[in-house]
């Protein structure tokens, strides 16, 4: 049988241990590579923390399988048994320009189901964690479940690419919403931005390209406290393959999609 709690005790001492040597990188130089285009970033730091998981997650699960950003698990086909899915640094652009505004996420799923959601904001020291059916905290401050919210009261997290001229979304489509809501905000991190909707400090985040081990860890914060996670058009999401994202207080998912996204 498995020990969910001892996989959920060593998850989180793993995730703080990376966030120290995170921490203690700041004062070296680090090795800069792009990736896909010159705004893809990635460094040595990314792909040590990767490692880092990765030998703890060998060393004592090694029946588990881990799929990560930088290489870890990419032959990984389907979500059977348990997977980790890691995101070493997610916000590696604030990482190498602010020191700040970054988190280590960590999704453990069960056949497909999320367990165990951690997302980690290494500079302020506040981790964001939940093992489903026993509540989410930041730190030890259990989080409250979340409370309905309308349209005009909302904060929603939202770059702007997507109200400009983008390759993946009428701008209008979303413009319309950002006129409507009290206010937008864009930290840079999705990991970051889905454990601020899960701890109340935002009503909504809408991103149009995200990876599995960019949500994965905020998806089931976010569930466990009440809140509504899909894609744009109310469609679970794929943590194989990744996709749009829209995640909310309840009841804003609904209201959204029938005024804003019903032309998608």
């Amino acid at each position: 049988m498995t020990n969910w709690e001892k996989i959920d005790t060593y998850a989180k001492e793993w995730i703080k241990e990376a966030g120290e040597r995170l921490k203690t990188s700041f004062e070296e130089k680090l090795n800069i590579e792009t990736k896909t285009n010159p705004n893809d970033l990635v460094t040595n730091m990314d792909r040590e923390t990767e490692q880092f998981f990765m030998s703890k997650i060998t060393e004592h699960f090694p029946e588990h399988r881990i799929f990560g950003e930088e290489g870890m698990g990419h032959n990984v086909k389907d979500l059977t048994g348990i997977v980790w899915i890691v995101d070493p640094i997610d916000g590696t652009m604030n990482f190498i320009h602010q020191q700040r505004n970054f988190a280590i996420s960590i999704g453990i799923l069960e056949d497909g189901k999320g367990k165990i959601g951690l997302v980690y904001d290494v500079v302020h020291g506040e981790l964001y964690h939940t093992f489903r059916g026993n509540g989410a905290f930041m730190n030890d401050k259990e989080l409250p479940t979340l409370k309905p919210v309308p349209i005009n009261e909302t904060i929603l997290s939202l770059n702007a690419t997507w109200v400009t001229e983008n390759k993946r979304i009428d701008p209008q489509i979303l413009g319309a919403l950002v006129r409507d809501v009290r206010g937008t905000r864009s930290y840079g991190s999705a990991a970051l931005e889905m454990a601020f909707v899960a701890a109340g400090r935002l009503d909504a985040y809408i991103s149009l390209r995200l990876a599995p081990w960019d949500f994965a860890g905020g998806a089931i914060l976010i569930e466990e406290v009440g809140g509504e996670v899909s894609d744009l058009q109310g469609n679970p999401l794929d943590y194989l393959k990744g996709g749009p994202l829209f995640v909310s207080k309840p009841g804003l998912h609904q209201e959204i999609q029938e005024k804003y996204l019903k032309s998608l």
